[in-house]
C-alpha cells in the first residue's frame, strides 16, 4: 500500500505551487501527493504547465492523485439541463487533463455537489437517479482515459446523496463500470457508519482510495479513532489502493471556511509543527497498518 497526504494540510487556499508540496511530500517519506482539480481550472491551466507538473513528480518519486468537490455549476445531479451540460464538460476535460498528467485516480463527492446548499430543498430519489444517468456518461470517458472515479462517502452535514459505505455500493452497482468505485474517509465514517471495520470490509474490492483523518481532523494519532481495528479490517480485504492523509487544522482562508475550521487545531500551525505532526502521523499508520 502507499501512503500520501493531501496538499491542502499545508495551505488556505485550493491553489497552490504543487511542486513545492511535491517536494515537501518526497521530504517527509510519503508515496503520493493528492491535489485538486481546482488548481486546473485556475493556476495548472495549459497543457504545457500539466506536462511540466507530471515530469516534475515523476523525478521525484512522488505519485499524484487527484481530488474535487464539484461546485454548483458542475453538479451531475442536478435538473437543470444547463447545469447538467456544464458538469459533463467539466468532467470530459478535466478527465482529459488528468490522463496528460498520468493520474490514475479522482476521488470526492463527484456525483453532486459541495459544498451543498442545504437552504435549497433535497430531493434524493431524484438526485440519485439523474446522478447514476450522468455517472454513467462520465463512467464511459474515464474508462478511455485510465481514471478510476471514487465516489467518496461523505457525512451529512457535506452531503445527502451518499452518506454510507452501503448506499456507496449501491450507487456503483447502478452505475455499474469498472471504473466507478469506493471512496472512504475515517472522517465521515466515524460520523455515519456503524462500526467504521464492518464498512471497509463491506467496500471489499470495490474500496479504490480512502482518506485518513481523526475524529478532530488532526492527523492519524491525534485523536481517538480506531486505527488498530482499521488496520485489521484493510489487512482482511487485502486493500492495495491509496492511504492518503486529508487533515485540515488551520482556520482562515477558502479551505477553512468551507471545511469549518474555526480555530487552529495546532497551536501556532508553523510549518515546522506540521512537517513534524505529518510525519508522525505517517510512521505511527505504517506500524498500525502493517502494510
Amino acid at each position: 500500500m502507499k501512503y500520501g497526504i493531501y496538499f491542502a494540510y499545508w495551505t488556505k487556499e485550493w491553489s497552490a505551487d504543487y511542486r513545492y508540496y511535491i517536494d515537501k511530500a518526497a521530504a517527509l517519506g510519503f508515496d503520493i501527493l493528492e491535489i485538486s482539480c481546482a488548481a486546473l481550472q485556475s493556476t495548472y491551466t495549459d497543457d504545457a504547465q500539466l506536462i511540466a507538473l507530471r515530469d516534475y513528480a515523476k523525478a521525484k518519486g512522488v505519485t499524484l492523485t487527484a481530488g474535487y468537490g464539484p461546485t454548483k455549476r458542475q453538479d451531475l445531479s442536478s435538473g437543470d439541463p444547463e447545469t447538467y451540460r456544464n458538469a459533463t464538460a467539466f468532467f470530459r476535460e478535466t478527465l482529459r487533463k488528468l490522463q496528460l498528467m498520468d493520474i490514475h485516480l479522482l476521488g470526492g463527492g463527484l456525483y453532486s455537489y459541495w459544498p451543498v446548499d442545504f437552504s435549497r430543498p433535497v430531493d434524493k430519489p431524484g438526485a440519485w437517479k439523474r446522478s447514476v444517468r450522468g455517472m454513467k456518461e462520465i463512467a464511459k470517458i474515464a474508462e478511455d482515459r485510465g481514471v478510476v472515479l471514487g465516489m467518496e462517502v461523505l457525512n451529512r452535514y457535506e452531503g445527502y446523496l451518499l452518506n454510507t459505505c452501503e448506499e456507496a455500493l449501491e450507487y456503483v452497482d447502478a452505475v455499474d463500470s469498472p471504473n466507478v468505485k469506493i471512496m472512504l474517509d475515517t472522517f465521515h465514517m466515524n460520523i455515519e457508519e456503524d462500526n467504521i471495520g464492518a464498512a471497509i470490509r463491506r467496500a471489499g474490492p470495490q474500496l479504490c482510495h480512502l482518506h485518513l483523518g481523526e475524529q478532530n481532523r488532526r492527523v492519524p494519532g491525534k485523536g481517538s479513532l480506531p486505527w488498530a481495528e482499521i488496520g485489521r479490517a484493510l489487512r482482511d480485504i487485502d486493500y492495495r489502493g491509496a492511504a492518503v492523509m486529508e487533515p485540515f487544522v488551520m482556520s482562515g482562508g477558502t479551505i477553512g471556511s468551507q471545511i469549518k475550521v474555526w480555530r487552529d487545531l495546532v497551536p501556532g500551525c508553523s510549518e515546522a509543527d506540521l512537517d513534524r505532526d505529518a510525519q508522525g502521523a505517517l510512521g505511527f499508520v505504517k506500524h498500525v497498518f502493517g502494510i
